[in-house]
């Protein structure tokens, strides 16, 4: 595989919210991701800033897309699982280097 050919999208989201980051995910063309469960850190500040309340639950949802549909996968996420959202979710990006052991 070529360098950067995918990238590797991470979201956060209130616990029980992962199905939903992948439903958005998968209609604008992602395959599959992994959840892992983790406990948010941020403070009464944080509450405030924001104007929402911070649920210390939290999903965190891995998905390796390839490059080109990136910004498709972050616009659904925004719209379906956004701050403005119950889910609260925030997600980014990491480039990815290589990948092994998927199929094309």
């Amino acid at each position: 595989m070529n360098k950067f050919d995918h990238e590797l999208i991470l979201c956060v989201v209130n616990e029980g919210f992962s199905e939903a980051v992948m439903d958005a995910a998968r209609s604008v063309g992602a395959k599959g991701g992994t959840v892992l469960h983790a406990n948010g850190t941020a403070n009464k500040d944080a509450e405030k800033a924001f104007g929402i309340v911070i649920e210390p639950n939290k999903e965190m949802v891995m998905i390796l897309v390839p490059a080109d549909i990136k910004a498709a996968v972050l616009k659904e996420l925004y719209d379906k699982v956004g701050l403005n959202t119950p889910g609260q979710g925030i997600a980014f990006t990491l480039p990815v280097d290589a990948v092994i052991g998927i199929g094309e």
